[in-house]
């Protein structure tokens, strides 16, 4: 058998977005592109959860209180940080990369990765609308894809 998950969704599908308010100008965007995607492909909009946190190190935790829940089949993990002139950038960065993977291995629920890791403000804008496409719309594409596999090998 071979198995390859699909853009099909149905309208009972709940996802949630967890987004961080930090660099809101960017990730305003990346969460409007996930939700419209998520719209787009028969989601109902009170099926969307959008939970807001300060930053994104606060990301994997809340991501995982809402796959704990059991009432998600999917989250999309959603923001932008922005390198500076200290280290902060580096460990804020290996945080919240680190803690999604840790969360996707232990849940089998869908969980993607969107958060933006850039040099300037510049490169986040075009990965969330720009010439780098929106990273929210592959994030919620994906997670459409993974509801469906999954329900193919349950």
């Amino acid at each position: 058998m071979e198995y390859e998950g699909k853009l099909i969704a149905s309208n009972d599908a709940k996802v949630a977005i967890v987004v961080s308010k930090f660099n809101k100008s960017v990730t305003d965007k990346l969460r409007a592109g996930a939700k419209s995607i998520f719209l787009r492909y028969g989601i109902a909009e009170n099926n969307i959860d959008t939970v807001w946190v300060p930053g994104a190190f606060e990301i994997p935790a809340i991501a995982k209180l809402l796959l704990s829940s059991n009432k998600y089949d999917g989250v999309c993990a959603l923001g932008s940080v922005i390198k500076g002139q200290t280290s902060h950038y580096d460990y804020v960065c290996s945080g919240v990369t680190s803690g999604i993977n840790q969360i996707a291995l232990e849940f089998s629920t869908p969980i993607t990765f969107g958060v933006l890791t850039t040099d300037t403000l510049e490169q986040a804008q075009q990965r969330a609308g720009g010439k780098g496409g929106n990273k929210g719309e592959e994030c919620a594409t994906d997670i459409i894809e993974l509801i469906d596999l999954r329900k193919q090998l349950s």
